[in-house]
């Protein structure tokens, strides 16, 4: 008898610590991508007002890649660590000419294949303008990210295609 409850005991302990862990994985905060201006720029693109994404992403866009990220380009297989940064800046056109304004957001994916199992191994984040801490996505990264990019499956969730 105490040896069944003993299992009983150490049972539930095991189904505790395993739903522990998995909260905390799921809910893992996508970090500040530190440097990333440094990382490969893998393209850039101009989102203009005739586009329907102009009112959200409209502007010019860098895309930038850490280097786990650069190999998966190659494979279209993105590895866990990979970072992907989408920097939007407003375009500012005066005469014939657009250049940078200030920055709109940074959104930043990373690949974490247990953290994000629900979002295809990719965990999803925006921050605002020039801040390090301001999120805009926070949980809604399922809703507002991972739908869109679920259109690219066949491409690991990555809409970017680095320029040749």
């Amino acid at each position: 008898m105490k040896s069944i409850k003993l299992i009983l005991v150490l049972g539930a302990i095991g189904i505790f610590f395993v739903s522990f862990t998995q909260l905390s994985q799921s809910t893992k905060e996508v970090p500040y991508p530190e440097g990333y201006r440094e990382w490969k720029h893998i393209k850039t693109a101009i989102i203009g007002p005739k586009s329907p994404a102009f009112e959200r992403f409209g502007g010019i866009h860098h895309i930038y890649a850490n280097a786990k990220a650069v190999e998966g380009y190659k494979t279209n297989h993105f590895s866990d660590g990979s970072m992907l940064v989408f920097d939007v800046l407003e375009a500012i056109e005066k005469d014939s000419d657009v250049a940078e304004g200030k920055r709109r957001i940074l959104d930043v994916m990373v690949k974490d294949s247990v953290a994000y199992a629900d979002t295809g191994g990719w965990g999803f984040e925006e921050f605002k303008e020039n801040s390090k801490t301001e999120r805009t996505v926070k949980n809604l990264a399922k809703q507002q990210c991972f739908n869109c990019h679920a259109l690219k499956k066949s491409n690991d969730f990555v809409f970017s295609k680095e320029r040749n």
